[in-house]
């Protein structure tokens, strides 16, 4: 699978880039940089992809991404429609690991911060209270300028290396095959996913899509990802139906129709799979949830 190279841009005064996305999905695709990619997300939810890793991202989140990890947000449908409110949806900050000197991490007293970094390399999420203080770290990065800019992003990343709450996210055995041009292939398969999930997919019409016969897509699919396509297919259906449970707008069984899932049988077993937990525990356990 090769995920598509991003340029990102640093200016001739700025060693780093810190941006506020205005717009969701501005990067709508799976793609990876060599720069080490910090992002806070402050309204709307989706999926979020980080190497072979699959789950809901949402307000107040804080991810660390690795550099060359491949990574991908989709925000909900719904969020494509309510672009009007001014706030951004989210601050991210790219850097590559040796800009401030190719010695500066074999220091003793950077020692945190290296072990951040390598961690990194499969993602970290911070939710919960830590990711409100690496957030407000995160807001004075964005608001400072000149030697101030790196003092404040190097406070974040100690603040991340002493975080409890931080959960590793891409597996440790996951690789990333870099040498076939793989992009456009494995995007129209995202895409084609998204589109159709909610419907019953044959694995003859995938495969086409990738222009593979069925067994070949197996075997495309299982190697670059390191999960079947059924598999894939299941997590986007549970995370799907984990933000109709949240919304609380429908039945569990509309839900359960509703993401695909033929019966409710399949949708409990495939539900407490993924999350850990029935669909009305998850429900319940979010309700009093901001």
């Amino acid at each position: 699978m090769k995920p598509q190279l991003l340029k990102v841009t640093t200016g001739p005064t700025r060693s780093f880039s810190v941006r506020q996305d205005q717009s969701p999905n501005i990067n709508n695709r799976w793609h990876f940089h060599p720069e080490v990619e910090l992002i806070q997300f402050h309204k709307g939810s989706g999926t979020q992809f980080v190497g072979d890793n699959i789950m809901r991202f949402g307000q107040g989140d804080v991810v660390l991404v690795g550099a060359n990890l491949p990574h991908y947000w989709r925000y909900d449908e719904q969020e494509l429609a309510d672009n009007q409110n001014p706030q951004p949806y989210a601050t991210v900050i790219h850097f590559t690991k040796d800009f401030w000197g190719t010695h500066f991490l074999t220091l003793p007293e950077t020692k945190p911060i290296k072990q951040v970094l390598d961690k990194a390399q499969r993602g970290l999420l911070l939710t919960g209270s830590t990711s409100e203080l690496i957030g407000s770290k995160i807001e004075a990065v964005y608001h400072s300028a000149g030697a101030y800019r790196l003092m404040a992003l190097m406070d974040c990343l100690l603040a991340i290396s002493q975080a409890n709450e931080a959960v590793l996210l891409s597996s440790l055995g996951f690789e990333c095959n870099f040498a076939d041009l793989e992009n456009e292939r494995i995007n129209a398969i995202y895409d084609f996913t998204f589109k159709k999930f909610s419907q019953k997919i044959r694995l003859d019409e995938v495969a086409s899509i990738a222009g593979l016969s069925s067994n070949s897509f197996c075997r495309y699919f299982k190697s670059r990802t390191g999960k079947t396509y059924s598999q894939f297919l299941t997590e986007i259906r549970v995370g799907h139906a984990c933000r109709q449970l949240i919304d609380n707008r429908r039945s569990i069984q509309q839900i359960c129709y509703e993401s695909g899932f033929q019966n409710a049988t399949c949708f409990f077993e495939k539900f407490k799979a993924v999350t850990g937990q029935s669909p009305l525990s998850y429900q319940r356990s979010h309700r009093n949830r901001p």
